[in-house]
């Protein structure tokens, strides 16, 4: 059994904020300020950022304006709790002691009303994706990390934009199933971590999936991606409700 959580538990993920992405920012703080000061948890599944190029970056003025707004929430006693997805898998320790949030490592294991859940980013159920795969493992290395943050900023920068224009122009070439997750890797991942739930991001097909575990009904709940609104997962009461705040 994981961890605990008692409610109101809320749950985001793919905000992918940046500051061309004026709506959503906006929508963010009200979200901070409104629903999320009200919560005792809120849990953010990754790709909070658009990307990240490492702690340092936080002295840039958008990064030092979310982080201020992350740090008014931690201070009013809300607990966040962070996931790196595959856009801010670079977030480390700094950031977290600057913000006041946790860092977790996936899968996440914790308790919901009396069930047992596990929480993941989600691109790692995304195993038909091959070159994915295996640009994931290389970039989650740790000594991959510590040479590529040993880089100068600017040129950490570069690089990634690089890389997210050729990931754009990737997918065009890809079939839409092989970007969502695999059915095996669900199954495989239900059966790890010894739960009936599932929360997570990443695909931005935002569904509730119902799938037979052993001969056990399992529930996988896919959190939707944020585009100006503030969509997210609220469990209460051990019950789980899908909400939006609109600006």
């Amino acid at each position: 059994m994981g961890t605990q959580v008692d409610g109101p538990v809320l749950f985001i993920a793919d905000l992918h904020l940046c500051a061309a992405e004026a709506a959503t920012t906006r929508a963010f703080e009200a979200f901070l300020a409104g629903p999320a000061r009200q919560a005792k948890t809120l849990y953010i599944l990754g790709d909070l950022f658009e990307y990240w190029a490492g702690d340092d970056d936080l002295a840039a003025p958008y990064h030092r304006h979310i982080a201020d707004h992350l740090t008014d929430l931690t201070a009013s006693g809300t607990t966040v709790i962070f996931v790196a997805g595959n856009r801010d898998f670079l977030i480390g320790a700094d950031f977290c002691a600057a913000t006041g949030i946790a860092l977790a490592i996936e899968p996440v294991a914790i308790s919901l009303g009396g069930r047992d859940a596990v929480l993941l980013h989600g691109d790692v159920l995304c195993t038909d994706d091959h070159a994915y795969q295996a640009f994931r493992q290389q970039v989650r290395n740790p000594d991959w990390q510590a040479a590529f943050l040993a880089r100068p900023l600017d040129e950490r920068r570069a690089i990634i934009e690089g890389i997210r224009a050729q990931s754009e122009a990737g997918k065009q070439q890809k079939a839409a199933d092989i970007m969502d997750v695999n059915e095996s890797a669900v199954v495989s991942a239900f059966q790890s971590a010894e739960c009936g739930l599932m929360i997570h991001g990443h695909t931005h097909r935002p569904a509730t999936h119902i799938h037979d575990i052993e001969n056990q009904p399992c529930e996988r709940w896919v959190l939707a991606d944020w585009h100006g609104s503030a969509p997210y997962l609220e469990c209460l009461d051990g019950v789980l409700r899908r909400k939006e705040l609109r600006i």
